[in-house]
């Protein structure tokens, strides 16, 4: 159980002021050139020493990421890219960032370009982010105005300017390679790897990307100290996280909790337990739509960390967007609906992804309506091995894992549903 004391986003719901004096009132923006002053090995040295993983759902140890960028420049230029794009079904919790504690993240943005060698960043916003792409721009100009950004940026003697381009909505811009494509003006579409960004990124130059959260929340690491925020959650698994849930509870919310929590004192403690009791829970989907479900059952014990759910679960805690499903939900066409979201969103670059979202989509459609023979369980799970791992970026494996978790904890209700649409015939 995390202490407000102990939480690093202190404006997440937007009740204090979000102004720039607001965020300095909060201890936002309190010796940053000393921060920046200690020098880069030091900073980069500190986040690794955090144990922070990113938070954008692969859970990619931050600090080593940084350590992957250039040290000396051979004449390109570094960039650090801040991926709001946020179009995981289920997630909200970059947004209340952006809109309510922005200066959390344009602070940090300074301080890991900085550690990167980087005198310019930007934040890709999604495009149905309206309002907070006009709270964060509102607070990056504050911040120019008031010497944060710019030349001599904080007082720190680096240089920074911070851009923001708004996505135009397309959820394969979450993927780090295609964001950096669409930055660059061309269609949105996954590029293959080697080289990675930090070799050839944005405009063919050093890059790294990191989610919203990652970035937001190394101001305070670094005030802190490492020793500090590793003193959350368990090995390898440390830190603040914050959480954002929704579907079948009694109060849906966004909140900041320890890592490593429980699955049972998150939903008691801040979403007033499950709508109908906890005999009334049935499946949940841990962190975000591209995770397995995980039975409710399984759930009521869980340890909300990468480690646990991903060995004990097979699921996942992604961008720890927690969806909650009671008895009354149709499981089977819960994951239907997120098998068409990602045949839409699919760019179609890559033959199995193309074809083998529709094919799944359109086996799913027959499940729910239980208009399909049972042996057709198991070839769309053969199908959906054969999408997941085979494409370029993890689309095909987002689409892939909802129906695979379906079919591994729900196989009977489907199986049920086709034998209730066909009886067998008297003999």
């Amino acid at each position: 159980m995390l202490d407000d004391k102990d939480r690093i986003f202190t404006n997440l719901y937007g009740m204090g002021d979000r102004s720039l004096a607001g965020a300095k009132a909060r201890g936002q923006w309190d010796g940053t050139a000393d921060l920046i002053g200690k020098g880069r090995d030091w900073i980069i040295q500190e986040m690794k020493d955090s144990g922070l993983r990113g938070r954008g759902g692969a859970g990619f140890p931050t600090g080593l990421k940084w350590s992957f960028m250039p040290k000396e420049s051979d004449g390109r230029p570094s960039y650090l890219v801040v991926n709001a794009d946020e179009s995981e079904p289920g997630t909200c919790k970059d947004r209340e960032i952006m809109r309510h504690d922005p200066h959390t993240l344009i602070e940090g943005c300074l301080i890991a370009s900085f550690a990167m060698n980087a005198h310019a960043c930007y934040i890709y916003i999604r495009g149905e982010y309206i309002r907070e792409k006009e709270a964060l721009q509102a607070a990056i100009d504050a911040a120019y105005d008031d010497g944060l950004l710019g030349k001599n940026a904080a007082g720190s003697g680096w240089d920074f300017d911070l851009y923001l381009a708004h996505g135009a909505g397309a959820y394969i811009c979450g993927e780090e390679t295609a964001l950096i494509e669409s930055l660059e003006g061309k269609k949105g579409m996954p590029r293959l790897k080697p080289p990675f960004p930090a070799g050839a990124g944005l405009y063919g130059c050093p890059t790294t990307v990191n989610n919203v959260e990652s970035i937001a929340v190394v101001p305070t690491i670094l005030r802190r100290g490492a020793s500090w925020f590793s003193s959350f959650g368990r090995e390898n698994n440390v830190g603040t996280k914050i959480f954002a849930i929704s579907g079948h509870v009694n109060k849906p919310c966004v909140v900041e909790e320890a890592m490593s929590i429980s699955f049972e004192e998150l939903i008691e403690k801040h979403c007033g337990g499950i709508r109908g009791g906890w005999d009334n829970l049935k499946a949940v989907i841990p962190g975000g739509s591209s995770v397995p479900c995980v039975r409710g059952e399984n759930m009521r014990d869980a340890i909300m960390d990468f480690d646990y759910l991903r060995n004990d679960l097979q699921s996942g805690l992604g961008t720890a967007a927690v969806i909650v499903m009671d008895k009354d939900t149709d499981i089977i066409k819960a994951i239907w609906r997120l098998a068409a979201f990602y045949k839409h969103e699919s760019c179609g670059q890559c033959t199995p992804c193309r074809e083998g979202t529709g094919w799944m989509m359109r086996v799913m459609e027959r499940l729910v309506r239980g208009d399909a023979e049972v042996e057709e369980i198991d070839m769309l799970l053969d199908v959906t091995k054969q999408v997941e791992g085979h494409t370029i970026c993890a689309l095909g494996d987002a689409a892939a894992w909802p129906i695979q978790g379906l079919i591994r904890n729900f196989r009977d209700e489907i199986e049920d549903r086709i034998k209730h649409k066909r009886p067998i015939a008297a003999e």
